[in-house]
This record gives C-alpha cells, sequence and structure tokens, in this order.
C-alpha cells in the first residue's frame, strides 16, 4: 500500500464504552482513562500517526 493510500485514515479507535463505536478500523476497549490516553500513546508512536481526543469516552488514531 503506497504512503498516499494510507493518509487521512482512521487506524484505530481506543474507547472507554465499547457500545458508542462500531466500523473498520481496530478498536481497544480501555477499562480506565489513564490505559485509554497510554495505549492512544502508544499507538500513536508505533504507526506514526496523530492522536485525537473525540470527548466523548474516545480516542482516534489517524494517518494525516
Amino acid at each position: 500500500m503506497s504512503d498516499s493510500a494510507v493518509k487521512n485514515k482512521i487506524l484505530a479507535v481506543i474507547t472507554l464504552e465499547m457500545n458508542r463505536v462500531s466500523g473498520g478500523a481496530p478498536i481497544f476497549l480501555a477499562t480506565t482513562e489513564e490505559e485509554r490516553e497510554k495505549t492512544a500513546r502508544y499507538l500513536g508512536r508505533i504507526l506514526d500517526a496523530a492522536v485525537h481526543d473525540l470527548e466523548n469516552g474516545s480516542y482516534i488514531i489517524v494517518a494525516h
């Protein structure tokens, strides 16, 4: 897959409430806010992508 094909795509979702998310990206369920934040931060680094807080209990990891 070329770099241009990956741009502006949601690579992962990290959430506290599984019933509020669905879709094609991998979804990680966290049990605490600390775990949610830590998982988002690590995935952002690993995937070399941006972490966005949706302020609804979920973070998304996006390739820009």
